[in-house]
């Protein structure tokens, strides 16, 4: 048997499904479990968290620029969010939804949103179409059914 027989003999295959997916009977850490180093840091921290506040505190002060951003990163954190506004016209069918996803493109190209913002946007646009169209499928099912 050559080197690569053996790579890919049954040892690799042990333990998974058909598909190569892991079987079922290992389901890893518990959810919730910490890591013994992160334990060990908590456990040396305990009953710290005021004085070590204050050390920060006090370098800032002092003019520390590292302990300077730290603080203002507590105080004032960069946002992970905003809200964006610009025009885009009532929602009601999926021709709508085009409307507003040309109304979205349109706010890209005059600088008024960012194409990040736009993606978002339109994620909830699309979100919206396939709720309404459900909302038709389920209304049609509804009406052929009692037609019955």
């Amino acid at each position: 048997m050559s080197k690569s027989d053996n790579r890919n003999s049954g040892a690799k295959t042990e333990g998974r499904n058909a598909d190569g997916t892991f079987a079922p009977g290992n389901p890893g850490k518990p959810k919730g479990s910490r890591h013994k180093v992160t334990q060990a840091i908590e456990a040396m921290l305990e009953g710290q968290q005021e004085a070590l506040t204050q050390a920060a505190i006090d370098k800032a002060l002092e003019g520390d620029v590292t302990a300077l951003r730290l603080c203002l990163d507590r105080i004032a954190p960069a946002r992970k969010d905003a809200p964006v506004s610009f025009a885009l016209p009532e929602i009601e069918t999926a021709e709508d939804a085009a409307k507003a996803a040309r109304a979205i493109l349109k706010a890209i190209a005059e600088g008024d949103v960012t194409p990040l913002e736009a993606a978002t946007v339109m994620a909830v646009v699309e979100q919206f179409r396939r709720t309404l169209e459900t909302t038709e499928i389920e209304r049609r099912i509804t009406a052929l059914e009692a037609s019955r």
